[in-house]
């Protein structure tokens, strides 16, 4: 198993930082890219809405409901 990685994100103009497992981190960069939006940016709509959740557990569902999208396809 392997350990959360911590990465820089800007959000809104912010730095925070995140941690996720590389396997997350891989497939957020894809999700990213098949949006056509670069990091940050996907980031910072999960940010807008992911209520009162953290930002690591917001992403970690995001590539799960993305995930979960493109084998319904």
């Amino acid at each position: 198993m392997t350990r959360p990685q911590k990465h820089s994100l800007t959000l809104k103009g912010h730095r925070t930082s995140v941690s996720l497992e590389p396997e997350f981190w891989h497939a957020f960069r894809d999700l990213a890219v098949r949006q056509g939006l670069g990091i940050n940016q996907l980031a910072t709509q999960i940010d807008l809405a992911r209520g009162e959740r953290g930002l690591a557990s917001a992403i970690r569902l995001a590539v799960l409901a993305d995930l979960q999208d493109q084998r319904q396809r």
